[in-house]
């Protein structure tokens, strides 16, 4: 039995360039400027001072985030596609400004936070608007897309956010991000489907779980910004009790974040959402790879810059590839493979990590990043995908785009939380230090590879059961 799909192609997704073109600005938008506000940041405490409040820069983008992502159903609710993405680059170009003119660290706290609640939306609007405004075939094409957007701003963020600095020009960097964004919006009319929702239709908020949220997205930020094991463990301990009280608030509430779907036992959805989790979270150990390059490889700052975004030039290559994949087995496959090639990948490098390496050496770990990288691209499309199709109907199903970038985000603060901490264990050896994150991070992901296994099989399960028996044997 032929298990295909119809994947549109790159071509026929160019017939929707307006749309692609403002879903992934705003990916992207997002994702340089976390990497190109932390290479300003030394630049503007020396200009404005407020180095007590330097670590809370991260704490206050990253919160305000995580909120955004999960009122994106409900800003669509009420102001549409066009409506809500005006907001998003509105609050981002604003946020931006702010953080130009800022005169002191508190200020730029402000525009950091106004920031993180444009980016959160941003990004949360481009899988859902992926559900609503792709026909389904595109869907692959368009989270390859979107996910390429993140590896592209991990690359581009350092690398622009280090010119500005060495010129010390810190406040025309955030005026840049503030036309770009703006630039953004001024384009969204012209090419996004409007989206109308009923005026009459309230969705309210739901505040409890907002709340837990807050608290576990501020728990683990301020964990990676303690050098005290004790406490960071303390917090992070603290971050993940917060996301089960979250969990269990949601599964008993009548208003969710999260679709129901993934509350419903025998769903495919909450094991989508591990997986995507364990991927995130992986791509934390690329904020220590410049170091290593430097102490262990003896590489200067450009060129161990550069192994630092090889990671994630890996996952943005890749999905050119992955998102052509058909079968449905090939598709299975690719979910699975991802995270165990991540897994693999940093294995590996762990064991090739040496005090004084050898050039040659050195070279070596371009490949095994990239490789490692590719883990994520091969997967992370189709995870999206699945995750879109996890839900009963179009409402829910939106509401399972957007939560992508919740879980997304949320994977991001823990994984760097826990990198941290990793490095610490190794010190004072450098070697030890290296090892000990890139070691730790290769177990994680490869729990991907199990969570994945459990949602196919829950799919193929399924979809057995609606054929009334019926075994697809080219999908096993």
């Amino acid at each position: 039995m032929d298990d295909s799909q119809r994947v549109g192609s790159w071509r026929e997704l160019g017939s929707h360039c307006g749309t692609a073109v403002v879903l992934a600005g705003g990916v992207l938008v997002g994702a340089v400027n976390i990497y190109l506000a932390a290479s300003l940041l030394p630049t503007a405490v020396a200009d404005i001072g407020g180095e007590r409040l330097y670590a809370w820069n991260t704490t206050v983008f990253l919160t305000a985030q995580v909120v955004a992502t999960m009122l994106v159903s409900r800003v669509l609710a009420r102001r549409g596609n066009t409506g809500s993405y005006l907001v998003g680059f509105g609050l981002f170009t604003v946020g931006s400004v702010v953080c130009a003119a800022s005169p002191a660290m508190p200020v730029l706290l402000v525009g950091r936070g106004v920031q993180g609640l444009g980016a959160g939306l941003s990004t949360g609007l481009g899988f859902a608007l992926i559900h609503s405004a792709l026909p389904r075939h595109l869907w692959v094409r368009g989270s390859a897309l979107i996910s390429a957007m993140f590896g592209l701003g991990n690359f581009v963020g350092p690398a622009l956010g280090g010119l500005f600095a060495q010129f010390g020009s810190w406040r025309p960097a955030f005026v840049v991000l503030a036309v770009a964004s703006g630039v953004m919006a001024a384009f969204v009319p012209r090419v996004l489907p409007g989206g109308h929702r009923a005026e009459a239709e309230a969705v309210p908020v739901p505040l409890g779980s907002l709340t837990l949220v807050i608290g576990a997205a501020g728990a683990v930020s301020v964990a990676g910004t303690l050098s005290d094991e004790v406490a960071r463990v303390a917090f992070i301990a603290l971050g993940l009790a917060l996301v089960v009280a979250f969990g269990l608030a949601e599964k008993r509430s009548p208003v969710r974040v999260l679709p129901r779907a993934a509350y419903r036992s025998g769903s495919t959805l909450r094991w989508v959402y591990l997986t995507i989790a364990f991927l995130a979270a992986g791509v934390a150990v690329e904020t220590f790879l410049p170091l290593f390059g430097q102490r262990l490889g003896g590489l200067p700052p450009v060129a161990a810059g550069f192994f630092g975004a090889a990671l994630s030039l890996g996952w943005s290559a890749s999905q050119v590839v992955s998102s052509s994949a058909r079968r449905q087995r090939t598709v299975r496959r690719l979910r699975v493979a991802g995270p165990g090639l991540l897994a693999v990948g940093l294995a590996v490098l762990a064991v090739l990590q040496r005090r004084d390496a050898p050039l040659l050496l050195v070279l070596a770990w371009l490949p095994v990043l990239l490789l490692a990288g590719a883990g994520i691209g091969l997967a992370m499309p189709h995870l999206s995908v699945a995750a879109m199709a996890g839900a009963s109907d179009e409402e829910e199903g939106e509401k399972a785009a957007a939560s992508i970038a919740t879980v997304l985000t949320m994977s991001t603060a823990f994984g760097a939380a826990v990198a941290g901490l990793l490095v610490n264990l190794g010190r004072p050896s450098m070697v030890a230090s290296a090892r000990c994150l890139l070691l730790g991070f290769a177990a994680l992901c490869a729990l991907g590879m199990l969570t994945a296994l459990r949602s196919d099989r829950l799919a193929q399960r399924t979809a057995t059961a609606a054929t009334g028996g019926e075994v697809d044997m080219s999908g096993r």
